[in-house]
C-alpha cells in the first residue's frame, strides 16, 4: 500500500512540474494545484496508513495520529485562497500584455529589447 501511496505521490508531483515548466498561466495554475495535493497527500500520509485505528484514545491499542489531518485541512482552505489569487494574477497579466504567456510575449515572436529588435544594426 505504501509503494502505491508513494508512487501516486510522484506521478502527481511529476505532472505539476511538468505543468509549471509549461510557457501558458493557465498550466501554470493547474501546475501548482497538482503540487499542492501531491504535498497535502504526502503530509497525510506521513500520519501512517493505519486500517482500523481511531484519532482518539481509548481501549483501543492502535491509534491514529490527528495531526497531519488537521494540517491537510488548513493546507486546502490556504490552497484554495492562494488559487484563487493566482487565477486573479493571470486574469490581470492577460488583460495587461493581451497573450496568456507567462513571460508576455508569444513564443515565436522577437522581444522588443532583444538585438536588432529596432531595425537599425550596430552603429
Amino acid at each position: 500500500m505504501e509503494f502505491l501511496v508513494a508512487t501516486g505521490i510522484g506521478l502527481v508531483t511529476a505532472c505539476g512540474i511538468y505543468l509549471l515548466l509549461r510557457g501558458r498561466t493557465f498550466a501554470v495554475v493547474l501546475g501548482l494545484s497538482l503540487l499542492s495535493y501531491a504535498v497535502n497527500v504526502f503530509i497525510f500520509v506521513m500520519g501512517r496508513l493505519w486500517t482500523d485505528a481511531h484519532p482518539i484514545l481509548g481501549d483501543h491499542k492502535a491509534v491514529a495520529d490527528p495531526l497531519p489531518q488537521a494540517l491537510v485541512l488548513t493546507a486546502i482552505v490556504i490552497g484554495f485562497a492562494t488559487t484563487g489569487f493566482i487565477v486573479e494574477l493571470a486574469l490581470r497579466s492577460h488583460h495587461e500584455t493581451g497573450t496568456d504567456h507567462v513571460d508576455g510575449c508569444e513564443s515565436g515572436s522577437r522581444h522588443a529589447a532583444g538585438p536588432g529588435a529596432h531595425g537599425g544594426g550596430p552603429a
